[in-house]
């Protein structure tokens, strides 16, 4: 610590020499295990990182989008990214017949390869159509079952995506981090501030535990301690 080096690795470190100890003593090689009483630093929970409302609604309407198929591809990824959530494997592996247009539902494969149904807005329905139009046009004997694919027609790839992402976010905010992951930070960080049910922000993103949710929860803090300082007598108190 006095090095420099985050606590992160060093948990990483002492988990690999407490299982190496461990193991030694199991087989009879030790008498006493060194790390029994050494304890890691506590890690801070980290923050999620996400692009503001604002630099999201620039995006789709201040950024232009080149008027072919590698355009309304990148157009309709990112606005599936946003207004779902998915991770960018989910994204690369939807497929057309994943889409239920009736119920306006995306019937998605995720980690563990647990299904979930991801709803969608009508201005996504009507985004749909118009990129499988151009899709069809682009490649019209392709049998390829994905809903996105590369040049090539062939399946997008996880890491395709990611330098699509990161090529548009780059366009509208100076984070260090512009990954799909930021979009699906940015989803949930949004739902959030506007007053979803944690719950359903839960399911939306395929966590298996409300534990990974309530990171979302951040922003609603800081808004309430503003709230507070704000309006309660004693509030100024809790900026000394």
């Amino acid at each position: 610590m006095q090095a420099g080096q985050s606590p992160r690795s060093i948990v990483r470190r002492l988990s690999c020499l407490k299982t190496y100890f461990k193991f030694l003593k199991k087989r009879g090689l030790i008498d006493k295990d060194p790390m029994r009483k050494v304890t890691a630093p506590r890690m801070g929970k980290r923050l999620p990182v996400f692009v503001q409302e604002s630099q999201m609604a620039a995006l789709f309407t201040h950024i232009e989008f080149s008027d072919n198929y590698e355009g309304s591809m990148a157009r309709t990824l990112l606005e599936i990214l946003y207004a779902t959530g998915l991770r960018r494997s989910e994204a690369s592996n939807l497929k057309i017949n994943d889409i239920d247009s009736s119920r306006m539902v995306f019937r998605v494969l995720g980690k563990g390869d647990k299904e979930r149904l991801v709803p969608f807005a009508r201005y996504l329905a009507d985004l749909l159509d118009a990129y499988l139009s151009v899709r069809n046009n682009t490649f019209p004997s392709t049998a390829e079952p994905w809903l996105f694919l590369n040049r090539k027609g062939e399946q997008l790839s996880p890491e395709s995506i990611y330098y699509v992402v990161k090529k548009h976010l780059s366009a509208i905010t100076t984070l260090e981090q512009r990954s799909p992951h930021v979009l699906r930070h940015s989803f949930a960080t949004h739902l959030s501030n506007h007053g979803a049910d944690l719950n359903a922000i839960k399911e939306l993103l395929g966590h298996s535990n409300l534990a990974s949710t309530q990171v979302y929860m951040h922003n609603d803090i800081e808004r309430l301690i503003k709230v507070y300082e704000q309006a309660h007598p004693k509030g100024e108190d809790t900026k000394e």
